[in-house]
């Protein structure tokens, strides 16, 4: 599976400039590579990140999680999650499954990796526990 070349360049963006809250990335089977599907602009909620997945299809998404911490130091966490919803498709999550080592890869900087097959394993309360 190739990774189109604006999947590495949206993501140093927001690593580095802090130009998006977060990125969806959509396996497009017919050209046989991984595409930017959606950003978020850097005032959205995680709410809001978290509606953008689809309820029966897979994705991959970056989401710029910022936090205090217990000292009141702000801080943020690059978290990379693998949305498979148990809905999708069997070949979908299997496309997916097997994609992802290779495209977590070209994604440097990820600290916070989450595989979530519904929105309960990836709430915001996962987040917040994942990212201290």
């Amino acid at each position: 599976m190739a990774v189109h070349d604006e999947c590495k360049l949206k993501f140093m963006d927001l690593k580095a400039k802090r130009t998006h809250r977060f990125i969806i990335y959509k396996i497009e089977e017919k050209q046989k590579q991984v595409m930017v599907e959606k950003v978020g602009e850097p005032a959205q909620t995680y709410d809001e990140f978290a509606a953008c997945l689809p309820e029966n299809e897979c994705r991959y998404a970056v989401f710029d999680y910022d936090f205090l911490t217990p000292e009141g130091v702000q801080k943020s966490r690059i978290f990379f999650i693998a949305w498979s919803p148990d809905t999708a498709r069997v070949r979908n999550k299997m496309i997916y499954a097997s994609s992802k080592d290779r495209f977590k890869r070209e994604l440097d900087g990820i600290q916070v990796e989450l595989q979530a097959t519904d929105a309960s394993e990836m709430g915001l309360d996962v987040i917040q526990s994942r990212a201290n």
